[in-house]
């Protein structure tokens, strides 16, 4: 189902990406996804915060950077409780980053740092669940932990969340999909995201953890390409894989994040 009016504890549900010119990243994503824009803030605010839609749905949002750092997408996952859940994060290793405060009426929401160093946030919805539409060209499709942690990130997310991680045989490394606990039988269909652990030297030194963002797209070279034409960039050229065909990129402000056209049916 692509249209989305809840999520379950313990399900990626939102995404938002930061930086010091929302304006010109809500054009490059406007032009490459079709997205609607409209900035929510009132106009005196000192930040914007625009809206991303589809069919009028919400389906990610791109905002101004509130702390120095490079501008990023972030993954956030439903919880709850969003001050019970920044407890267990704490108590599981984790660092707290912006203890749970309110977000309008929109939900209530805390930034969190897992012990491997990838920053994500967790919401409590109340009028705002999450994206609207999923899996669709032009939305989040899946979220993905990349991580030189992989064994702390398995106990960290298990107390968290209560995750249960199935690995997989990629032939190319080690891959894991993140399952909600009382999955009977954890497969694809079941999984809310993956972590793909750095494993070896392919991996620069100078990358840090971080949670990916994948946007599903009718066509990986067509959609690379399109970033490109918009001034974005190419940082890992289309490759084939089981789950579909994929793209790294970057954004004219250098935010990373991936597309994938995945297989029919």
């Amino acid at each position: 189902m692509s249209e989305r009016d809840s999520y379950e504890p313990g399900t990626p549900n939102w995404v938002d990406h930061a930086s010091d010119d929302p304006e010109r990243a809500a054009e490059f994503y406007g032009a490459l996804f079709d997205w609607e824009r409209e900035d929510v803030m009132p106009p005196d605010a000192p930040g914007r915060y625009v809206i991303c839609r589809l069919r009028g749905r919400d389906v990610a949002a791109v905002g101004s950077q509130m702390e120095e750092g490079p501008p990023a997408w972030n993954t956030y996952v439903a919880v709850d409780d969003a001050d019970a859940a920044a407890e267990r994060a704490s108590a599981a290793g984790g660092t707290v980053l912006a203890a749970p405060f309110d977000v309008f009426d929109a939900g209530r929401m805390a930034v969190v740092q897992d012990p491997g160093g990838a920053v994500f946030s967790l919401w409590q919805a109340r009028r705002q669940a999450g994206a609207g539409i999923v899996n669709e060209p032009g939305t989040l499709c899946w979220n993905e932990l990349t991580t030189r942690d992989a064994d702390g990130s398995l106990r960290f997310y298990r107390e968290l969340f209560g995750w249960r991680a199935v690995e997989l045989e990629t032939g190319g490394g080690r891959y894991f999909t993140w399952h909600l606990d009382g999955d009977d039988e954890p497969g694809a269909e079941t999984a809310v995201g993956g972590m793909m652990p750095m494993d070896g030297e392919i991996w620069p030194p100078e990358l840090p953890a971080h949670w990916m963002v994948y946007f599903n797209v009718d066509e990986t070279d067509a959609a690379a390409a399109r970033a490109v034409e918009l001034g974005g960039a190419v940082a890992v050229e289309p490759f084939d894989t089981a789950a579909g065909r994929i793209a790294v990129l970057n954004d004219p402000l250098g935010a990373v994040f991936s597309v994938i056209a995945m297989p029919a049916g």
